[in-house]
């Protein structure tokens, strides 16, 4: 088996990547699955999340069709679940926090796979803590501004508030969010890009101005719209498109650096298996802009 095991794709890695492409030592990128989604409120589910897009992505076609080459190139190891904390959301984000210092000390870029939106905060603290010049690229729905919600001041209502307590934001797509939310955005003199008045009127190069020079991106996948995103937890109708997403990304990753980035809020039993690989095929793209789309 030995002599033919390049040959083979390894279904419990990212893409089904073989082991000379996907081993931990000599891989830049490190998916980091975090099945955990303790304050949900609605469609529970998140948790199986993870495992759906990388099952989805050994589908994959490992050549990109837009930059013209085969992305996995520069390695992409896959780690096991983050066991979860059931103790409080606030104890899960130090786990996930510990995680990600860890990663980032051995020098990778992390892909963190949710899971509810809750686990973003600590990756990103850790980022905060390593990397200079550095803020965050939010694609929502949602705003997550609530100071606290459901007796908790971290969970996936909250994970923005507790983010802009660190670092910059930026926040895109935004569709929905509540009075204590709107109050707060007005007071801090915050200026998100609503999706209300319509993708055409999302202006790239303000959102692209008001990033700095390291960037971390969170999406919530209910950013985009339920007609091609249904597996999400709290669907909002008028979201982004596909080609809006890559559009908006591939613009970021060719004018500001991604040091890393976090896809969350996939509820499998949602919607169809297409958003799985829809999730999949996201990630597999926005590593491919992180890395190739400046060059």
């Amino acid at each position: 088996m030995s002599r033919i095991s390049h040959l083979l794709s390894q279904p419990g890695n990212f893409a089904g990547l073989p082991p000379q492409y996907s081993d931990y030592k000599s891989s830049r990128v490190t998916v980091l699955p975090v099945p955990y989604d303790s304050t949900t409120e609605w469609h529970s589910g998140t948790r199986n999340g993870p495992r759906s897009i990388i099952e989805a992505s050994c589908y994959l076609e490992w050549f990109d069709l837009e930059l013209e080459r085969e992305l996995y190139s520069m390695g992409i190891s896959t780690l096991p679940g983050l066991e979860p904390v059931l103790d409080s959301p606030e104890a899960m984000a130090r786990r996930v926090y510990s995680a990600a210092e860890a990663l980032l000390d051995e020098g990778k870029f992390i892909v963190m796979l949710g899971g509810e939106h809750s686990i973003s905060y600590g990756s990103i603290r850790a980022y905060s803590q390593k990397i200079p010049n550095f803020s965050v690229l939010q694609l929502d729905a949602h705003a997550d501004l609530r100071d606290q919600y459901l007796g908790t001041k971290y969970g996936h209502g909250c994970v923005i508030r507790r983010v802009l307590e660190i670092c910059p934001v930026t926040q895109v797509g935004i569709r929905s969010m509540s009075l204590e939310e709107h109050e707060f955005v007005k007071a801090n003199g915050l200026t998100p890009f609503f999706m209300e008045h319509g993708r055409d009127k999302l202006c790239y190069a303000d959102i692209i101005d008001s990033l700095s020079e390291n960037v971390y991106i969170t999406i919530d996948l209910d950013v985009l719209d339920p007609s091609i995103m249904a597996a999400v937890g709290t669907p909002e109708p008028g979201g982004m498109g596909w080609s809006d997403i890559l559009s908006l990304l591939r613009a970021v990753a060719e004018k500001r650096k991604i040091v890393g980035f976090d896809l969350v809020e996939l509820c499998p039993g949602q919607g169809p298996s297409s958003c799985s690989f829809l999730a999949a095929k996201l990630a597999y793209k926005l590593i491919g802009y992180s890395f190739f789309a400046g060059n």
